[in-house]
C-alpha cells in the first residue's frame, strides 16, 4: 500500500493562481509562495458571507485513528463532486506532532491537501512569526525587569514558546551567571500552538483587532497584585510587524483541486483548537460551502469552537459531522489495539457509548449533525450497521465513507446528507457571558464531560477570584485536558460519568479573550515519545521521506 507522502508526491497540482480563480480571486488578490501555495491579500475580503459553515468533529481519539482531517478534506472534495462550490478550512500542522508521535496532519490517502511536505514543515512561516513575536515580548519583559521596572519577578506569567516537543524546557531558570545576564527567575516554555499569540492571531478579525488584542495581553503582576499588560512594554507595534504576513490566510489545494484555506494552528487539548476567524470568514465569502474542523473529540475542539470561536466572532455552524471508525469504537469498547482486525459487534456497541455522548453534546448547541463512518477494509457490515443503529437512536444519519481510497467520490453520500440537514437547527452557546468563571467550568464539566464535580486547587480558586475582581469574569473558559477521555484520566475510555475533574491551575489569556483551565496532568509543552516520528523522516535526492 502506498504511503500518504508517496500518493501526494505523484499528484499533479494546478498552479495556485488557477485554484485562486476558482474562488473568484484575481492574481492581484493572492501573493504566491512558489507555484502551489499563496497568501490571500487582506483587501480580498468579501463584503458579506454567502456560504454555509460545516463543522467537522469526532469521537474521542484513540491510537486506532479516526481521520477527522482526512474526512474534512474528503467532504470538501465530495461537495464539489456533487456540483457544489466548496472550500476546506483547516489548521496548520505543528512541528511538534510531526516529529513526535502523530506525523503529518494534511489528511491521508486520496483525501489530502498539498503540497503536503511544505504544509507539514515550514509552510509559509506563520508559526515561526508567531514564535518570534511571542518571544520578543518575553525578551522585553526580562529587559525591563533588569532595568528595575515595577514588576514582581515571581509573578511573571508570560512564558517562552517553541514549535517542538521538548519536555526538558517545561520548567527552567533564566538569568543565571550574574546580573549582566538579567534577573534570575523561574520560567518555562510552552509549545507554540499553546501560545496566546497563536490564539490572538486566530481570533482577530483584522489588523486593528490584532493590535488591540496584543495590547491586552497580561504578562504578570506588580507587588500589589495589579496586572501588567504588553502595552506597557511598548511591545505591540513590533509584535504586529512580525505578524504582518502571518495574519494573511494561506491558500493551497486538495489532490482533486478543491481550494483549501489553511491558517493558524492552536491545539484543542491545550488551546481552542480552531483555524483563524479571518480564514473562516474569508472562505464564507468565497464559496457556498465551507468545511472546517475543530481538533480532537467534540468535547474539546467542538466545544471550544462553539463556546469560544463562535461566541467571539459571531459565526454559527449550519451543520456538524462527527467522525467515527469501527476500530476506534472497538477500542472504546475494551478491545486491545492488536485485536482490532477481528470482527466484534458487541464491542462496537459498547464503545458506541462514546459516539452517543458526542452526538448528545452537539445537540445541546442546537446544531444538526450527521455521522461519518470512516471505513477500514477490516470493518464488517454488521459492525458498520451497529454504528448506524446508535446514530439513528440519537436522531442522526450515519454515512459510510471511503474517501481515503476513493477521494471525493467516496464521501459523496456524506455530502448529500450534509446538504439536507444544513440550516435546520438553531445554534446557541452552552452558557451566557454573565455566568461566573467557576460556574462556566462546572457547566462544561457536568454537561459536556458528565463529571460529578469539579475540584479546584487553592491556587486556581484564588486566581479565578482575582480575574473576576479585575473585570475578566465575562470571558469564556478554555479547558485544557487529555484528549483521550471525557475525564482528565486518559485511561477512562468510552463514556465515563460521575468522576471528579481536578483543576490544578488557571491562566488568563486576556488578549485572546478566554481563561485557560488546566485539568489533571495536561502539559502545555508536550514531550517526545520513546520512538519519535523524527527518526523515520529523511531527505533522499531532494525528496522528503517518512512524513505521513
Amino acid at each position: 500500500m502506498d504511503s500518504d507522502i508517496e500518493i501526494a508526491q505523484r499528484a499533479t497540482l494546478e498552479p495556485i493562481t488557477a485554484v485562486a480563480a476558482r474562488l473568484g480571486l484575481s492574481p492581484e488578490e493572492v501573493i504566491p509562495y512558489g507555484a502551489h501555495k499563496a497568501k490571500i491579500a487582506t483587501e480580498a475580503e468579501p463584503a458579506a458571507p454567502r456560504g454555509k459553515l460545516v463543522l467537522m468533529t469526532a469521537i474521542s481519539p484513540t491510537p486506532a485513528g479516526e481521520g477527522k482531517t482526512t474526512t474534512t478534506i474528503g467532504l470538501a472534495d465530495a461537495l464539489r463532486h456533487i456540483g457544489e462550490h466548496a472550500v476546506a478550512c483547516l489548521r496548520e500542522p505543528s512541528l511538534g506532532p510531526c516529529f513526535g508521535i502523530k506525523g503529518g496532519a494534511t489528511g491521508g490517502g486520496y483525501a489530502q491537501v498539498a503540497p503536503m511536505e511544505d504544509i507539514n514543515l515550514h509552510f509559509t512561516g506563520d508559526f515561526h512569526a508567531i514564535t518570534t513575536a511571542h518571544n520578543l515580548l518575553a525578551a522585553l519583559i526580562d529587559n525591563r525587569l533588569n532595568q528595575g521596572a515595577d514588576l514582581d519577578a515571581g509573578r511573571i506569567t508570560w512564558r517562552r514558546v517553541m514549535d517542538m516537543n521538548d519536555r526538558a524546557l517545561r520548567e527552567i531558570v533564566t538569568g543565571l551567571g550574574g546580573r549582566a545576564n538579567g534577573v534570575t527567575r523561574e520560567g518555562g516554555f510552552d509549545i507554540t500552538v499553546a501560545s496566546e499569540v497563536m490564539a490572538i492571531l486566530c481570533l482577530a478579525r483584522d489588523e486593528a483587532d490584532l493590535k488591540a488584542r496584543l495590547s491586552r495581553i497580561v504578562v504578570g503582576a506588580r507587588a500589589d497584585g495589579s496586572f501588567v499588560t504588553a502595552e506597557e512594554f511598548g511591545a505591540v507595534g513590533a509584535m504586529a510587524a512580525l505578524l504582518k504576513d502571518a495574519l494573511l490566510p494561506n491558500l493551497v489545494q486538495t489532490l482533486e483541486g478543491t481550494p483549501a484555506i489553511i491558517h493558524g494552528g492552536p491545539f484543542a487539548n491545550i488551546a481552542h483548537g480552531c483555524n483563524s476567524v479571518i480564514a473562516t470568514r474569508r472562505a464564507l465569502g468565497l464559496a457556498d460551502w465551507v468545511v472546517t474542523e475543530a481538533g480532537f473529540g467534540a468535547d474539546l475542539g467542538a466545544e471550544k469552537f462553539l463556546d469560544i470561536k463562535c461566541r467571539l466572532s459571531g459565526l454559527a455552524p449550519d451543520a456538524a459531522v462527527v467522525v467515527a471508525t469501527v476500530r476506534a469504537l472497538k477500542m472504546h469498547g475494551g478491545v486491545a489495539r492488536a485485536d482490532l482486525a477481528s470482527p466484534d459487534v458487541e464491542a462496537v456497541r459498547r464503545g458506541a457509548a462514546n459516539l452517543r455522548r458526542h452526538l448528545e453534546n452537539v445537540a445541546l448547541y442546537g446544531v444538526p449533525v450527521a455521522v461519518a463512518v470512516n471505513r477500514f477494509t477490516t470493518d464488517s457490515d454488521a459492525e458498520v450497521d451497529a454504528v448506524a443503529a446508535v446514530a439513528a437512536e440519537c436522531g442522526a444519519q450515519a454515512v459510510v465513507c471511503t474517501h481515503w481510497a476513493d477521494g471525493g467520490a467516496g464521501a459523496a453520500d456524506l455530502a448529500r446528507a450534509v446538504t439536507r440537514i444544513a440550516g435546520t437547527g438553531s445554534f446557541a452557546p452552552l452558557y451566557p457571558d454573565a455566568m461566573p468563571l467557576t460556574e462556566k467550568i462546572e457547566t462544561v464539566a457536568r454537561r459536556i464531560y458528565r463529571a460529578g464535580r469539579v475540584v479546584l486547587s487553592r491556587q486556581a480558586s484564588l486566581r479565578l477570584a482575582a480575574y473576576e475582581a479585575a473585570g475578566y469574569g465575562a470571558l469564556p473558559v478554555c479547558i485544557a485536558k487529555t484528549q483521550s477521555s471525557f475525564s482528565a484520566d486518559p485511561t477512562l475510555l468510552g463514556a465515563p460519568e460521575g468522576f471528579d475533574l481536578p483543576v490544578r491551575d488557571v491562566r488568563l489569556a486576556a488578549g485572546a479573550g478566554f481563561v485557560v483551565v488546566l485539568a489533571g496532568d495536561i502539559m502545555t509543552m508536550p514531550g517526545l515519545p520513546k520512538v519519535p516520528a523524527a527518526e523515520r523522516i529523511g531527505l533522499e535526492a531532494g525528496r522528503i521521506t517518512g512524513l505521513s
